[in-house]
């Protein structure tokens, strides 16, 4: 089995550090609640991992399709709750695709593939909370 260790260390104030894949990251929170908004705040990186994840898939399976994109990008919105513990209750994802004469079913089935089979932040998310996703393409 494989096993992944993160390690997050306290700077200070509201200020921690991590190493993730040899890439440094900070996370802070906002001014109003005692930070000092060096980086990010933690929440919105389960979004990253989410488009990420299903992102590097669905290119992945493109290519092998030998289905060739301008462009891609994936946007994932989250829906937070009202109340404390303020947790995400549903994410979007949109996959914007450009390109000429995409064959809508080869990316209907790349998609279908990276949420059922391969992205398992997706797999993983879509247990415990509404995932539900959209496909566009922009010309």
């Amino acid at each position: 089995m494989e096993k992944t260790t993160i390690d997050v260390t306290w700077n200070d104030k509201m200020s921690f550090t991590t190493n993730v894949d040899g890439h440094e990251i900070i996370l802070d929170a906002s001014e109003n609640v005692g930070g000092e908004d060096k980086g990010p705040r933690p929440k919105p990186f389960m979004l990253v991992a989410l488009g990420g994840c299903t992102g590097m898939d669905v290119i992945s399976i493109l290519k092998k399709m030998r289905v060739d994109v301008e462009g891609f990008n994936v946007k994932v919105e989250g829906e937070l709750n009202d109340e404390h513990p303020k947790y995400y209750k549903k994410m979007h994802v949109i996959f914007e695709f450009r390109g000429k004469d995409l064959p809508m079913d080869k990316l209907e089935k790349a998609v279908s593939l990276s949420e059922e089979r391969y992205c398992g932040v997706s797999i993983l998310y879509r247990m415990a909370i509404e995932v539900t996703s959209e496909i566009r393409i922009i010309d």
